[in-house]
């Protein structure tokens, strides 16, 4: 449970076909603005992809990618002054974008979560543990006895591996790692179809990291559990997620199969990063870095997004934008292969 992936064949969660046949979430044509005194970020871009029952899907990119971005919109939580300035997000065919204040406090929580990355801030420092549990549930379910409330979240909290007598105290009290599995705890503890885990394991050690895979992998089964990974881990994703959309610049370069876009990554950013992580399977002397730096999303470029950092890309990579085409690949073995979906020109433009 590192950032080091082991290339076994065969290896990953899955290698079904990337589009979920009845997805829970949906999300078409999301684009997002921050407007700054020097321009407009253009956040997020034209962003498209779907969430299946009981599946778990990684985003993955380098940070100002606009994947934490995407996260926030979908619990219709972005901070000003960003907004959605295009696109759906549909939860069971709902539009979150469209809901009322009130339609959206019944929904967070209950339908759909967030696990934050930055416990510190999430957390009131005034507010016993329990107390956060507490106004939770009460805000969800009322009727339920402030004693059933606690053993609750007293037996999740057991299940990451906290006391529940530690649920007295404050979060100034707690580790790094335990507010972190705090907030992971306060995440799933209304047990809603899709939680949304953004860098959940940045303060974590390997072994409660592993501990965090299992639990969610445990509540993934019993509850059908939707997940959206948002993280820069490819170890994390690469054991757990079924599908990875690939993000570079506000946009999706790749979205493939786990199975497959470890061992067969379609876009040069992917295979780049992939490349980046160490490889116990190589002898490698030195690690792999990725030069140049992201583009300025107040002007972007013309065409691909990537082309100035891409080892192989041409002329018409810096002329125009490639469209993100489905893509059949074929496993070898006489079946139809998988859907994956990819933005680049060196695969022309038929899908």
């Amino acid at each position: 449970m590192t950032d080091t992936i082991k290339t076994n064949a065969g290896a990953g969660p899955s290698s079904a076909a990337a589009s979920p046949a009845s997805p829970v979430l949906e999300v078409r044509g999301l684009s997002i603005d921050y407007p700054i005194a020097i321009g407009t970020v253009k956040a997020v871009r034209d962003v498209s992809f779907s969430l299946g029952d009981g599946e778990v899907l990684g985003i993955v990119g380098e940070s100002g990618c606009g994947k934490s971005t995407m996260g926030l919109a979908i619990m219709n939580l972005l901070r000003d002054p960003g907004r959605i300035v295009g696109g759906e997000i549909l939860y069971h065919g709902k539009d979150v974008v469209t809901m009322t204040r009130d339609e959206l406090r019944a929904m967070r929580g209950r339908d759909i979560a967030m696990v934050f990355q930055n416990p510190l801030t999430s957390l009131n420092p005034l507010m016993k543990i329990q107390d956060h549990f507490l106004e939770t549930i009460r805000y969800h379910k009322p009727e339920m006895k402030k004693a059933d409330a606690l053993k609750h979240a007293g037996d999740l909290l057991e299940e990451l591996g906290i006391d529940r007598k530690r649920m007295r105290e404050y979060p100034h009290q707690m580790s790094g790692g335990m507010r972190q599995r705090i907030m992971i705890a306060l995440g799933l503890i209304m047990h809603p179809d899709v939680i949304i885990c953004d860098e959940p394991t940045t303060s974590l050690d390997v072994i409660v990291e592993a501990g965090f895979v299992d639990l969610l992998n445990r509540l993934r089964k019993k509850y059908n559990l939707s997940i959206i990974l948002i993280t820069h881990n490819l170890g994390l994703v690469a054991e757990i997620a079924d599908r990875i959309v690939v993000m570079y610049g506000g946009k999706v370069m790749e979205e493939s199969p786990s199975s497959l876009i470890f061992h067969d990554p379609m876009h040069p950013y992917a295979r780049g990063l992939i490349e980046c992580v160490p490889n116990i399977d190589l002898d490698q002397e030195k690690l792999t870095t990725m030069d140049g730096s992201p583009p300025d999303l107040v002007t972007p470029p013309p065409g691909c997004r990537f082309a100035e950092r891409c080892p192989k890309a041409f002329e018409r990579c810096r002329e125009a934008e490639p469209p993100l085409l489905e893509r059949r690949t074929s496993l070898g073995d006489g079946s139809p292969g998988a859907t994956r979906r990819c933005a680049c020109w060196l695969y022309g433009e038929e899908a």
